[in-house]
């Protein structure tokens, strides 16, 4: 997982009836009432279980857990910018092994003085991103909990092709980019510093727009191998890397780093470079694919798959910096 501010001070929410007032079941009809769901939903929220359409046969399925304090901040994002990050973030792991997301299943815990407009606010980002990746947001569970606590697990169909996963990388391969990288790494030094603007990096900390049709769309052009980069682009090409048995080496002159980063940057006294390289939570796509394929639309070359034994260097160097995050490090 990802997302990293430290703890601040995070509010119930101020004005209206506490969830405790609504009630668990109250609460539910609340915030399931005239969804819309999508052909694939076979029985959405309402009874002990959803039923979905598995067309493939098989069902990709990942699950991510966001912690208030750990991946989001109530002085920082909305909750319905919250409700946004946990789908995205899930949504983003179907789309690397190749596959195209279906549905989500939500489980919230919460103080019993949470206002239970908060709640309902969170809510509304889950469906707003799950219809953005015309997802059906299919049932969940709602618990007391002495914080607020997102749940989300994803369904995907792979669409009768095999999964892309980590272990398919082979020397010779290109390795290839598809979404921004160091946003929500330079929104985080922003919000860390106590400023909101530009409101356009900060709200790439806030909330990911990963590249949903990039992953399917890379198994299809024959990618050998795929992560969603979660952790900072070099920690997770070292988890491809590690699981293929190669060597990767990083190209920095073909690295995309946007002019807001640079002017980010240079306000902050920090690198842009290295938000690129080791900034988390973007949830940008990488992949490797064969050094004869036409990579397709939106996908950017950054590397080269090597022998086993080099690691993931940059321009042939080790890396001299933490590479990304790793959780209880």
């Amino acid at each position: 997982m990802d997302a990293h501010p430290a703890p601040g001070r995070d509010d119930a929410g101020s004005g209206g009836e506490t969830v405790a007032a609504v009630g668990e079941f109250g609460l539910i009809r609340a915030v399931t009432a005239d969804r819309a769901q999508p052909a694939g939903t076979v029985l959405g929220p309402g009874d002990d279980a959803a039923v979905v359409a598995a067309p493939d046969g098989r069902v990709v399925v990942t699950t991510d857990v966001l912690v208030q304090g750990v991946h989001f901040r109530l002085d920082w994002s909305t909750p319905e910018q919250v409700g946004r990050k946990a789908v995205a973030v899930n949504l983003s792991d179907i789309a690397a092994m190749g596959a195209v997301p279906t549905s989500i299943v939500v489980g919230i815990g919460c103080p019993a003085d949470t206002k239970s407009a908060l709640v309902t606010e969170l809510v509304d980002g889950i469906s707003a991103e799950a219809a953005r990746a015309r997802v059906g947001l299919v049932g969940g569970d709602m618990v007391r909990a002495d914080q607020l606590v997102i749940s989300v697990t994803a369904l995907g169909d792979l669409g009768g092709r095999e999964p892309v996963t980590r272990s398919g990388a082979r020397p010779g391969d290109v390795v290839a980019v598809c979404g921004r990288l160091g946003w929500a790494a330079a929104g985080l030094a922003v919000l860390g510093r106590g400023f909101r603007s530009p409101v356009g990096v900060v709200n790439a900390h806030r909330y990911p727009e990963p590249p949903y049709a990039a992953g399917p769309a890379a198994a299809q052009a024959g990618a050998t191998a795929m992560i969603d980069v979660s952790d900072g682009l070099l920690a997770d090409l070292g988890h491809l890397a590690e699981e293929s048995g190669v060597g990767i080496d990083v190209h920095t002159e073909r690295l995309d780093v946007d002019r807001k980063l640079v002017d980010v940057g240079h306000a902050l006294g920090a690198d842009p470079l290295h938000w690129v390289l080791t900034g988390g939570e973007d949830h940008a796509l990488a992949a490797t694919f064969p050094s004869y394929t036409d990579l397709p639309a939106g996908w950017l070359r950054i590397g080269t798959v090597l022998m086993p034994g080099t690691g993931v260097t940059v321009d042939g160097e080790p890396y001299e910096h933490e590479t990304g995050w790793e959780h209880w490090r």
